[in-house]
């Protein structure tokens, strides 16, 4: 079967890594792929998502996976499926779990799904008015997609006020922050679950956590995600029960009784209050960097899980999972991000990686052959331990054998887990 992958990033390069395990599997195309899925997949340029399916058609893709939101929220599994092709993903409808906050939000109070209190506005005034009414600290969120930028978490008043001001009147995410989302601020400590759904049920994955700001000790600007690691002690099998009975199932119970049953992968990023956990946000696709954890501490046949899902029949039973492992993603990241940063720099050292796994995002191949720079997030380096200190010591000391011109990685990748082991 051959199997293509859209998206050109590290996620993107994980799945791709995974799907080429599968026996099923005889040949990937990745559209447009990065200088990682070029060492064993086909990379190809296609400009519109009508020209993917067409190529998928024309070439007998058996299975598309879709990576990014974007293309999701723009409608890429409903065209594919009405040329008769298995894509594996949510609908443009349901996809709006992760494409409009405000809908999101409204759904979950719907139907009784735990979140923070918010109000959702389009008017500035009226959330200016609201913000100071119920002051700080609060979590300003942009409606639609901002590329996991659009949260601001203002611990005080100015903040939260210059947030409004920067979405909706000076319109730094566009047309996404036409609308906000103003909500309480939750305090406990955030999970992100990630579930396979054949729009019937749900199959969770293994527990995850990101550092999504810039600097150590999380600081400084939210980013797309610094880092990783899979699985995490805060998830303990009660929070599981609970989360799977009043979050997961509900879900996916209400997508469909709202006729829009959900297909793909589902990510619940989480916080664990002290009434119990809650949701943050959806997504509607796998999570990036947190992909590049989780599967590599899958041990069944990613493709199969795939088409069984599609199929609406998953069955649990049959994902398996190395469960007494861990994994531990560092994001090694140019120079400037998440701000304006340079691009075509050389990578070196590449080769001297001896026990990772090495997944390109931001990556491109000259013509000679030499790997560089392409993006703001570059390169995630994961590596996989009997424990979370075996699994943090061995991706530093892999990283440290990579180089660019002003390379940047957080230190503490972990260290929330390090310190309950230890």
């Amino acid at each position: 079967m051959k199997v293509m992958v859209i998206g050109g990033g590290g996620r993107e390069h994980a799945l791709a890594w995974k799907l080429s395990q599968s026996p099923l599997v005889t040949h990937i195309y990745c559209v447009p792929g990065n200088a990682g899925t070029a060492q064993f997949a086909e990379n190809v340029t296609i400009d519109s998502i009508v020209g993917m399916a067409e190529f998928a058609a024309e070439n007998q893709v058996g299975l598309t996976v879709v990576g990014p939101d974007a293309y999701l929220a723009d409608g890429t599994v409903d065209i594919f499926q009405r040329k008769g092709l298995l894509v594996y993903g949510p609908t443009q409808a349901a996809a709006r779990l992760e494409s409009s906050k405000v809908f999101a939000k409204a759904f979950m109070q719907r139907h009784g799904i735990p979140t923070a209190r918010h109000q959702s506005f389009t008017d500035p005034v009226a959330a200016r008015r609201y913000i100071e009414q119920i002051g700080a600290p609060a979590v300003i969120k942009a409606d639609g997609l901002a590329a996991g930028k659009g949260v601001v978490v203002a611990m005080d008043l100015s903040t939260a006020l210059q947030a409004v001001e920067r979405m909706m009147n000076d319109r730094i995410f566009g047309e996404s922050g036409s609308a906000i989302v103003v909500e309480e601020y939750m305090e406990g400590e955030e999970v992100s679950l990630l579930a396979f759904c054949d729009g019937n049920r749900a199959v969770p994955m293994l527990s995850a956590q990101d550092h999504k700001r810039i600097g150590d000790h999380d600081t400084g600007p939210n980013t797309g995600g610094m880092g990783t690691y899979s699985p995490t002690a805060a998830y303990t099998p009660d929070v599981a029960e609970r989360v799977v009975r009043e979050i997961l199932n509900p879900t996916i119970q209400a997508m469909r009784q709202e006729g829009t049953p959900f297909v793909g992968t589902l990510f619940l990023g989480l916080m664990l209050t002290q009434s119990g956990p809650k949701v943050v946000e959806y997504n509607v696709r796998f999570g990036d960097p947190e992909t590049q954890v989780v599967l590599p501490l899958l041990e069944s046949d990613l493709a199969q899980i795939f088409l069984d899902a599609i199929a609406g029949k998953l069955d649990p039973d049959k994902i398996h999972w190395r469960s007494s492992q861990y994994a531990v993603c560092v994001v090694a990241a140019a120079p400037g991000y998440p701000g304006t940063y340079p691009t075509g720099l050389p990578i070196n050292g590449l080769e001297r990686v001896a026990d990772s796994l090495v997944f390109h995002a931001g990556t491109k191949t000259t013509a000679e052959g030499r790997v560089l720079t392409a993006g703001g997030r570059v390169l995630n380096v994961v590596h996989l331990g009997d424990s979370i200190r075996e699994a943090v010591d061995g991706v530093y000391r892999d990283l440290s054998r990579i180089h660019f011109d002003g390379i940047y990685y957080r230190k503490d990748i972990a260290w929330r887990e390090l310190g309950r082991s230890e």
